[in-house]
């Protein structure tokens, strides 16, 4: 129950809010307001109450949309806030929002600086911050409730972290995109459960191999189907779908749904950009960036060579395209046009395909995808494939971003945001209601 005392130093809405958060299925009992005075402010209260809770929940996830029909979203500027124990924020290279609304990033240290870290010397070079680890949950507020992983922490820690994703059985999978890097299961505390593995022996340079499955170079973006207990690997120029528990090969595909032994082995040709959307092509065009899976069963896979999202069926069947920021020049371009992270940084990344969310709604309206290149997190309805608007846009003050690499997002449609290099931090986004 809601204290006499308390209630008095409420307003209106405060105290609608915690009548919302008892979820009662109606009106406050009577039995528990006879001790309200009766005034005008509370006869008030009283005549609202008789709303129903769902009333009261509706008005509260209700959203504000602009003249194209997109979403619109604030950035909190406080959130997270400091991280304890002095830890340095690194690059965050991963977000994934669980069952309980708890966010798990990548806090990944690779690149990490001496000014960020120095404060962990021996003795202190610096009154700073000390490495972080690199996997770090939070709640929704952004205090810290576990954080464990990094270099040493297991023999097999993957170098160059990409993906984690915790799951509803409470194990968090990670994976890295070096080829010694492979997909791990841990505990929410951080013991190893298992190792996914397919690593190719020590010392092998995979060629590549389209229709070879038992070794791969790069698992590190992978999705998982927990319903049908299957993991989703995008690599090279095609999907991989393996058996969730054992890790058997089970089906694959490339680009519109040809079979892995037509997929083309060769480098994708490149263009010259002048503006314009890159070449049609009908294999898949590298990088592959992201995969993710809507609730009613199709796979979306973007192509940051192709600013383009592929969109399947779980068995392969290619559904649609739909194209992002289609004149951003695609990264097919080549290592001598396109900048990327730690390397080549007096050259511009390409590609707009980084990270994508689906809506929380019943009937995920919307696709969040994260675009590094233009620095925005670009909406786009799900069923036509249209862009409607976009947040962000390039800067290092709060609500801007610079190379995003990350996103998430919560059941009541909270968007978080990773950035790597300079910038290395996470956003909150918040609806804005009506």
């Amino acid at each position: 129950m809601i204290a006499k005392d308390e209630l008095n130093k409420k307003g209106i809405k405060d105290f609608l809010m915690a009548v919302k958060q008892q979820k009662t299925g109606g009106c406050l009992m009577s039995t528990n307001i006879r001790w309200l005075r009766v005034d005008l402010l509370f006869l008030s209260i009283i005549v609202v109450c008789v709303l129903s809770a769902s009333d009261l929940v509706s008005a509260q996830t209700e959203q504000a949309i602009d003249e194209n029909g997109a979403p619109l979203f604030r950035v909190d500027p406080f959130w997270p806030g400091q991280l304890p124990n002095r830890w340095s924020m690194q690059q965050v290279t991963g977000i994934y929002v669980d069952h309980m609304d708890h966010i798990w990033f990548l806090n990944r240290g690779n690149g990490v600086e001496g000014d960020e870290i120095g404060g962990g010397d021996e003795p202190p070079r610096i009154d700073c911050c000390v490495r972080s680890p690199e996997v770090i949950e939070m709640d929704q507020e952004g205090n810290v409730l576990n954080a464990w992983g990094g270099p040493g922490f297991h023999p097999k820690w993957p170098t160059a972290l990409q993906t984690v994703i915790a799951d509803r059985d409470g194990f968090v999978w990670i994976g890295g995109t070096r080829p010694q890097d492979s997909i791990l299961k841990f505990t929410r505390n951080g013991e190893l459960v298992w190792d996914f593995d397919h690593r190719p022996p020590e010392g092998m340079e995979l060629e590549e191999d389209n229709t070879q499955t038992d070794f791969l170079s790069n698992k590190g973006r992978f999705q998982l189907d927990q319903d049908a207990r299957e993991i989703y690997i995008i690599n090279w120029k095609r999907v991989l779908v393996y058996d969730m528990d054992t890790g058997d090969y089970k089906r694959g595909w490339g680009g519109h749904g040809m079979a892995l032994s037509e997929i083309s082995n060769d480098p994708i040709e490149g263009y010259e950009w002048e503006g314009q959307r890159p070449p049609e092509e009908v294999n898949f065009v590298p990088d592959l960036h992201f995969l993710e899976i809507s609730t009613d069963g199709l796979v979306y896979v973007g192509e940051r060579g192709q600013n383009r999202i592929q969109v399947f069926q779980k068995n392969g069947t290619w559904v649609r395209d739909i194209y992002v920021a289609e004149g951003t020049p695609g990264q097919r371009l080549g290592l001598e046009q396109c900048g990327g992270v730690g390397v080549r940084k007096s050259l511009p990344p390409c590609g707009s395909m980084y990270k994508l969310v689906i809506s929380k709604d019943p009937e995920q309206r919307y696709l969040y995808m994260a675009d590094g290149t233009n620095n925005r997190v670009w909406i786009v309805d799900r069923q036509s494939g249209e862009t409607l608007g976009s947040f962000g846009g390039n800067g290092r003050y709060a609500g801007q971003l610079h190379w995003i690499n990350a996103i998430g997002i919560d059941s009541i449609g909270n968007i978080y945001t990773g950035e790597v290099e300079h910038a290395k931090r996470i956003q909150k986004f918040e609806p804005i209601r009506p």
